[in-house]
């Protein structure tokens, strides 16, 4: 229960300000009609306990199933098998996504039904289940997510130079509309499952980038589906808006078919991990219960989160669009800013990114860094995309293929955790609360803009706050590592003297081990253990964390402080062979020069008669 309560209090923390600055720009700026406001006020509720329900779902079904799935695949030893199963996943949990039958209805009705919703969505999800298939066989053979990453926008570029600009946002779109709240939470727990499983030094990175890896098949397969088919140009006519009338009747009007979307989205995975777990995982009642209480919760939060959003958010942000268009267009550049500085932090999958990024970095990286960094860039997307709207000449790829051609290069200059952290960050910021109330404001907007189109304008959206966080968090990453390279950690002159100088005044007998800490950057701890074995340890413990050194990293103006990656390596060993086990580490070129080492000697049993004698740290 205190689990729900934490939660609801984080929920409530990001959504007070979203409900505040509506009902300022409500009572200040515009009419609306009093069931419109009174219908956001109580979809604003339910939102609350929706998103709080659903988290908590997700934390007890979700995160276990994707662990039990990731167990599977990292295990197997048929890439086969591999292969099929990772596309399984990625295309069942994507196929029933609300967000993208939703879009895949818009795109119905815009192209006057010659690209059917059927199509959409059954392409994109073949490109999402074929992009996990290739993402996990990066993970487990240890590839660089950038450079990756760099082939993938390489194509993307290429295949964007023939595909007209409506194609290009409605690519960019679909890619958004897969993030949702049921599938970024699965994919995270699956990469970090799989992370966990597979170990090695590079573990902590490759938590992170399976949900950017995702985000990128949607995208090639709609420009396929443009080449192949030869529509250049979507045509339709867009259907008249009429707000809903009501307080509670639009709500339940909803709710049947958001409840039925949900079971739909649920229904696929869930059987597929039954199934697993009848024939393979086989586990006890009492985790099998814990699982079914989950679903049972995500489901229940779910519905109640789609219905708040659809019923009570996307009104308001359609008539918002309508009426700061119709007073100023540059009001609605700066109105554009601050929802989206605020609207990021109510999606669902931030806040699971969130969680997943202190569970991993041990708290190290700032969640605060990141939210603030994802809100900053998604307010200065969503009012670049007023600019589009406002002004005709402005196209979506002025802004997209640059934004993702720096991001693609800085990604070989950044901190690598920071380049799987963006990509993941650019699905979780483009989810239900951006594909509805933020797409309404854009639709409401161009409806009033004599130069716009609401199907052409309308789209595109999503895709600038998709493309907005990988930009901006890479940027981040980059600083901290030219910082960190700026500053190197400088290195003393060792003083092994110490060692022998205890060892000699020490009554050595009587201590029956020492214990030996060392500290080094990460990726040399496993050379540390071997170094060490040769100089006659034997076992030893490695701990992954973060550290600060003499020169610590601090992102200039708001002033977070980024600590350093490092690795612990403990030994316990007789005392007399510490000198040489401590004397072979601080000699050796390779730790000194580029794995900043530093040695920690304490004696296990403190049975010396001059407890002064106590060796203090030797560091170099």
């Amino acid at each position: 229960m205190n689990l729900l309560i934490d939660k609801a209090k984080e929920v409530a923390k990001t959504l007070i300000p979203v409900v505040i600055l509506v009902l300022l720009i409500c009572f200040t700026l515009i009419d609306v009609e009093t069931d419109v406001l009174i219908r956001f006020f109580v979809g604003s509720i339910l939102l609350l306990i929706g998103l709080t329900i659903f988290l908590w779902g997700i934390d007890l079904a979700m995160n276990p199933i994707g662990e039990h799935m990731s167990e599977e695949i990292a295990t197997s030893r048929s890439p086969i098998k591999i292969a099929i199963l990772s596309f399984l996943l990625g295309f069942l949990v994507t196929v029933a996504e609300p967000d993208l039958l939703i879009l895949g209805q818009q795109i119905d009705d815009a192209s006057g039904g010659s690209l059917a919703a059927t199509l959409i969505v059954y392409m994109v999800s073949f490109g999402v289940g074929l992009m996990i298939s290739l993402g996990v066989f990066r993970l487990l053979r240890d590839k660089p997510l950038n450079a990756f990453m760099a082939i993938t926008y390489g194509l993307i570029f290429v295949l964007a130079l023939l595909v007209s600009e409506e194609f290009l946002a409605i690519a960019f779109d679909s890619s958004g509309a897969t993030t949702g709240a049921l599938t970024t939470p699965f994919v995270l727990a699956l990469s970090y499952g799989l992370s966990k499983v597979k170990g090695g030094k590079s573990a902590e990175e490759n938590s992170f980038g399976l949900v950017g890896i995702m985000s990128a098949g949607p995208i090639l397969a709609v420009m396929l589906i443009s080449i192949i088919s030869g529509q250049k140009n979507i045509q339709g006519e867009a259907d008249v808006y009429k707000a809903a009338e009501g307080i509670i009747g639009p709500i339940l009007d909803i709710l049947p078919s958001i409840f039925l979307e949900s079971i739909l989205a649920l229904f696929p995975l869930s059987l597929l991990f039954f199934i697993f777990n009848f024939k393979k995982f086989k586990l006890d009642k009492a985790k099998l219960k814990g699982i079914v209480k989950g679903l049972i919760f995500t489901l229940v939060g779910l519905t109640i989160f789609l219905t708040a959003v659809n019923s009570g958010f996307m009104d308001m942000g359609r008539i918002l669009g309508m009426e700061i268009a119709k007073m100023s267009k540059w009001l609605l550049v700066g109105i554009g800013f601050l929802l989206g500085l605020i609207v990021v932090l109510v999606e669902p999958a931030v806040h699971v990114l969130g969680e997943q990024i202190e569970d991993v970095t041990g708290g190290h990286i700032p969640v605060k860094l990141i939210r603030m960094t994802l809100s900053l860039a998604v307010g200065l997307a969503i009012s670049l995309s007023m600019v589009r709207i406002v002004i005709p000449e402005v196209k979506l790829w002025f802004f997209l293929l640059p934004g993702f051609a720096i991001a693609v290069l800085l990604s070989f200059k950044s901190d690598p955790i920071f380049v799987g952290i963006a990509y993941d960050a650019g699905g979780v910021a483009s989810g239900p609360m951006t594909a509805t109330f933020v797409l309404a404001f854009a639709q409401g907007a161009a409806d009033k803009i004599e130069t716009a189109n609401v199907l052409v304008d309308g789209f595109g959206v999503i895709a600038m706050v998709a493309m907005a966080p990988v930009f901006s968090l890479i940027i981040v990453g980059t600083i901290f590592q030219h910082r960190k390279a700026k500053h190197p950690h400088k290195i003393k002159d060792a003083d092994l003297s110490i060692i022998e100088e205890t060892k000699e005044q020490a009554e050595i007998d009587d201590i029956n081990h020492d214990c030996i800490f060392v500290v080094v950057n990460r990726g040399y701890a496993e050379n540390v253990v071997r170094i060490a074995r040769e100089s006659g340890a034997t076992g030893a413990t490695i701990f992954h964390g973060r550290g600060t050194g003499e020169e610590e990293t601090v992102i200039p103006i708001i002033n977070i402080e980024l600590l350093p990656e490092k690795e612990i390596i403990c030994f316990i060993t007789s005392a007399n062979i510490r000198a040489n086990v401590a004397d072979s580490l601080l000699k050796n070129p390779e730790f000194v020069e580029d794995g900043e080492i530093s040695v920690y000697v304490t004696p296990t049993v403190a049975m010396i008669k001059d407890l002064s004698l106590i060796n203090e740290n030797t560091e170099a």
